[in-house]
């Protein structure tokens, strides 16, 4: 349990720190009464496109997938411009996908659910629009195979096309975007709602803690603190607690110096870490610094390094730039790299000193 948990907990921390920027970015472009609209959504008109190699087809399978899934989460759905509705959400389903995503770097490129740009399989790209204006939000749902010719003919289906939407359809039942539209609109009760129901699959949970940084809600504090106790989710939810802002540091860092499991404690210093990109709260400075100071003299090889913890807590200051972290940043880049050791586990650690130690150098040649 506990590899897999590591190993879950990995692959979501290092996709964690780029989800503060997402929702939060469209957001600062808006203006109040937008804002206001986001956060008031309550009905959604849904809108279908389903396309084959053949042409349009019916996309009532899809139209009603979208729809269960949106009323499970507590939003009303409507099919009709006729009826009043807050946003638009299209869904443009394809057995051959032709939009290839966006091309810029970072943003939604990044994200959890982002269109591949490589993929030309079976697709769903889902998007919404707010009073007509397409705020650059989009996720996209993938088959399991990528060639619906090949796959309709192992399933002995007639004809590909069809083939193709009805298990897209089945995709979009396990693929989560209305847990990711109440991030981005920032519906936090219903993420938290969600979290504390004792009937929603960790699977899930573990996805809305990935959110957390992007809603920025302290209300989750109480809760997070009970999950941190379940060790199918504990990391997740350790990470998670950086949407609470300088609120959480506290909890964090007490967390960082009491538990001895080093995928727990690596978890407190990447939350610590995203609190200091979004915030700049020097006050998680002085756990990290003290942490890389009080290792540096035992590191002889490389078995004296705990990989997950020194990892994080370096790229936990890098994100702050203190001034005080530059001389033992560089003792640990020279002791790390006359180390005969060409792991993953130290390639990562060298690549988050040296980014650190030119993050902190630059920062205080511009002071």
């Amino acid at each position: 349990m506990r590899a897999w948990a590591t190993c879950g907990f990995i692959t979501i921390v290092l996709l964690v720190g780029l989800f503060g920027s997402e929702g939060l970015a469209r957001r600062t472009y808006l203006d109040a009464e937008q804002k206001a609209k986001l956060d008031a959504i309550q009905t959604i008109l849904i809108h279908v496109l389903a396309l084959t190699e053949h042409g349009k087809v019916d996309g009532s399978v899809i139209e009603n997938v979208v729809r269960q899934s949106l009323e499970e989460v507590g939003y009303t759905v409507v099919t009709s411009r006729d009826v009043p509705y807050d946003v638009k959400l299209s869904v443009k389903c394809e057995e051959q996908k032709t939009w290839s995503g966006t091309t810029r770097a970072g943003g939604d490129a990044d994200q959890i659910g982002s269109p591949a740009r490589l993929w030309k399989g079976p697709a769903c790209l889902f998007s919404y629009q707010l009073d007509g204006r397409d705020l650059g939000w989009y996720k996209e749902a993938r088959t399991k195979f990528e060639d619906s010719g090949q796959a309709a003919q192992a399933a002995n289906a007639p004809q590909s096309g069809p083939y193709a939407i009805q298990e897209l359809a089945g995709q979009i039942r396990e693929f989560d975007f209305p847990v990711m539209l109440a991030a981005e609109w920032g519906h936090d009760t219903r993420l938290f709602k969600l979290l504390n129901n004792p009937q929603t699959p960790n699977k899930r949970k573990i996805r809305i803690l990935s959110l957390m940084p992007q809603v920025q809600s302290q209300q989750y504090i109480p809760l997070l603190k009970e999950l941190i106790q379940d060790p199918e989710i504990a990391e997740e939810a350790i990470v998670a607690l950086s949407s609470a802002g300088s609120e959480a540091i506290p909890l964090l860092t007490e967390i960082f110096h009491s538990q001895k499991d080093s995928a727990i404690r690596a978890a407190a210093a990447k939350g610590l870490g995203e609190i200091a990109s979004l915030t700049g709260d020097p006050n998680i400075t002085p756990p990290m610094l003290a942490y890389v100071v009080e290792n540096l003299s035992h590191i002889k090889t490389s078995s004296d390094i705990d990989f997950p913890v020194m990892t994080e807590v370096v790229w936990s200051l890098g994100k702050l730039r203190n001034a005080k972290a530059i001389a033992p940043i560089y003792e640990l880049e020279n002791k790390i790299w006359v180390i005969h050791d060409n792991s993953k586990e130290m390639a990562e650690l060298r690549k988050a000193t040296s980014w650190t130690y030119k993050q902190i150098e630059m920062d205080s040649q511009i002071q």
